[in-house]
């Protein structure tokens, strides 16, 4: 039997952005706008989000050879590419040797009209908008000038085709955002609406949490090995994102 899916498959969530912390500062003080200059794709990492990063590629480091990535995958927005660099050099992975690819379908879900717009800023200038959010639910409603889950699904069934068309057999890491891992764990474990909702309720995917995935030759597929671990920092009394949907403990 021809193995039709890499040997590996890691789905990392990047490190913690000054985005994130822009976010939850403007939603706690329930302001309508998130306060960032910045273009959704130009947001960087915070210094807690490349010690996280840090802490991940330690992580990815202390792997036997044989079990390190061999091709590293990654969303082209800054805060996913300073990811894949600071775990890329903690772990001691040269971009000679390893294949690094930058690509665009591994964005951050597009927001359109309700980009920077906390909760309280959707409901107070576009109540119709909310309201119909509300009504057909966020795995299909599209804000204007941008996309559902199921649009995010779409673009990512041309990553996996391409995942498993050329890296069959190889150890392959991709660094991108929550809703792609949220999205990519519907494609890979045949959820439907309900399941992969009951997900993204039970709260965030951790900056820096990974999901991975090992080849099963009985299935000729992917079983799912972690999901949601987080690398221990190292500096004492730094604060580590919650997992709360670990399944395994990682391997040595």
């Amino acid at each position: 039997m021809t193995q039709d899916w890499p040997s590996t498959l890691w789905i990392v969530r990047h490190g913690q952005s000054a985005g994130n912390v822009a976010r939850d500062a403007a939603e706690a003080a329930g302001l309508f706008v998130i306060d960032i200059a910045e273009r959704d794709i130009d947001v960087p990492l915070s210094e807690l989000g490349h010690e996280q990063a840090q802490a991940l590629g330690r992580w990815f480091g202390s792997l036997p050879s044989d079990r390190k990535p061999q091709v590293v995958l990654t969303s082209p927005y800054v805060r996913a590419r300073q990811t894949t660099r600071g775990l890329m050099a903690a772990a001691g992975l040269d971009p000679k040797q390893v294949r690094v690819r930058v690509d665009e379908r591994l964005r951050e879900k597009e927001f359109g009209l309700l980009d920077r717009l906390t909760v309280h800023g959707i409901r107070d200038k576009y109540p119709e908008l909310a309201a119909q959010r509300v009504h057909v639910g966020k795995f299909y409603f599209r804000p204007p000038g941008g996309e559902s889950w199921c649009d995010v699904i779409l673009r990512l069934r041309s990553v996996i085709e391409m995942v498993s068309r050329e890296h069959a057999g190889q150890r392959v890491l991709v660094v991108a955002h929550q809703v792609i891992v949220n999205c990519m764990r519907y494609l890979l474990e045949n959820l439907e609406e309900h399941e992969i909702l009951a997900l993204d309720r039970r709260g965030d995917v951790p900056n820096c949490g990974v999901t991975s995935y090992e080849y099963d030759a009985r299935e000729n597929g992917l079983a799912v090995d972690l999901v949601n671990f987080v690398a221990p920092l190292r500096r004492a009394g730094a604060p580590v994102t919650r997992e709360p949907d670990a399944v395994a403990a990682p391997k040595p």
